[in-house]
């Protein structure tokens, strides 16, 4: 007794001691002062740069960028570390959103980068004006100031291609439109300096110029055909590809699919070899016949996969049927709902379930049945809230519908999932 009692005062003396001491999981605990990882976010300006940079070190956006102009006449260290961070610096990941989504940029770059280009080369006309009239000598100032305007026209138009083009919001007719007022450009460009008065007074510079502008206005084409070149390579890679898998299809279909179609129909339907492989025969003809294509994650796609994975683990056969265009994303309530009443059928009733996907202007729905003994969801207990939260409950919370009634001619159970088509589109 002696002995607890000094236990229980050491404790108490110990929290007295440190009676502030933050809490493991609390707001204010180690992990609170923690600086967010260096990223860029998908919604930004430009390129997310400064405001990822920003937002790592705690500061406002416009210090950042202030501190990148202004280190950029320090032997363009400023521009230096700007492409660097561009170049290594990932987008940020954010919850709930593909890691492949397009970023949103809000600033036109490539139409800034014409305007800086007209600018840029007035600059230079207004440079000319005192060699023409023989009152300046300043040719290396209006040399590189032409050469400047060149290079941001050139600028504008490999953002076109490369940035802007994937991008929904601008894409090709954005692309074709700055391409074209930058060969334009180019173009006033060249004539003015092999014809004007320039040209006499500094037959050189004004050469070089006129040829940098000529050379500039392949440059502008030449991101097109790069994107071209790629794509006709893809296509040929992809094609090859695609023979060689026929090839292989041709005779696996004739020797291994058959085989394995044989001991399904030997087997039995529900026994665990027919189930293995029923299993081998689906991945098979996924890798002969999806090809290349990366699978996309929505409703159809989620129910295969988990239809594979009840065939392994329980001894059941599941038949997806999918009728309409599927808009749905997996990651969404009805998605959730459906795996659990494919669940519940592979668990509890086994043998075949039928799982039928409906996807119309209105509404899309999805059935599952199966032909086990069936229950009724009024002579389940109370207590017991599987099908009442986990389905009905949650079809309802997300704004759709479910309802568990008995199969055609008593027979199993039907369970029928709807959802509002513009709730689905939303997950």
């Amino acid at each position: 007794m002696g002995s607890r009692a000094q236990d229980i005062t050491a404790d108490d003396a110990t929290a007295a001691a440190a009676p502030d001491t933050p809490a493991p999981d609390s707001p204010d605990g180690p992990d609170a002062g923690a600086r967010p990882p260096l990223a860029r976010p998908r919604d930004c300006v430009a390129t997310g740069v400064a405001a990822g940079l920003a937002l790592h070190l705690g500061w406002p956006a416009w210090i950042v960028r202030v501190a990148f102009v202004a280190l950029t006449p320090v032997a363009g260290a400023g521009l230096l570390l700007y492409a660097w961070l561009w170049a290594f610096v990932p987008w940020s990941a954010t919850p709930g959103e593909s890691p492949e989504a397009r970023p949103r940029r809000r600033s036109p770059v490539a139409w800034l980068l014409v305007g800086a280009s007209v600018a840029v080369m007035v600059a230079a006309w207004i440079l000319s004006r005192p060699l023409v009239s023989g009152e300046g000598e300043a040719w290396s100032w209006w040399f590189w100031a032409t050469l400047a305007g060149v290079g941001l026209a050139v600028a504008s138009g490999a953002w076109s291609t490369f940035i802007d083009r994937p991008d929904p919001e601008r894409g090709p007719r954005s692309e074709l439109a700055v391409r074209g007022t930058a060969t334009a450009l180019l173009v006033v460009t060249a004539l003015a300096l092999v014809f004007g008065p320039v040209a006499p007074l500094g037959p050189v510079p004004a050469f070089a110029a006129a040829l940098a502008a000529v050379l500039g206005i392949g440059l502008v084409y030449a991101p097109t055909l790069i994107a071209h070149w790629r794509d006709l390579t893809g296509e040929r890679t992809k094609r090859i590809r695609e023979e060689q898998r026929s090839e292989i299809a041709a005779h696996l279909h004739d020797s291994v699919l058959q085989t394995l179609a044989l001991i399904q129909n030997r087997a039995g339907a529900t026994s665990e070899v027919a189930r293995i492989a029923r299993a081998q025969e689906r991945e098979l003809r996924d890798w002969l016949y999806a090809g290349d294509a990366p699978g996309e994650s929505d409703l159809v796609a989620d129910l295969r996969d988990f239809a594979s994975a009840l065939e392994i683990d329980y001894p059941v056969t599941v038949d997806l049927v999918v009728v309409g265009e599927s808009r749905e994303p997996a990651s969404g309530e009805l998605a959730a709902a459906a795996r659990e009443a494919m669940l519940n059928a592979a668990r509890h009733a086994g043998g075949e379930v039928s799982v039928y996907v409906e996807s119309r202007p209105d509404a899309v729905e999805v059935f599952v049945r199966d032909r086990g003994p069936g229950f009724r969801l009024a002579a389940v207990p109370g207590d017991r809230l599987g099908v009442r939260e986990s389905i009905i409950g949650r079809m309802r919370r997300a704004g759709g519908s479910a309802t568990v009634r008995p199969g055609a001619g008593g027979v199993g159970t039907e369970v029928r999932l709807r959802f509002p088509a513009e709730e689905a589109t939303r997950g």
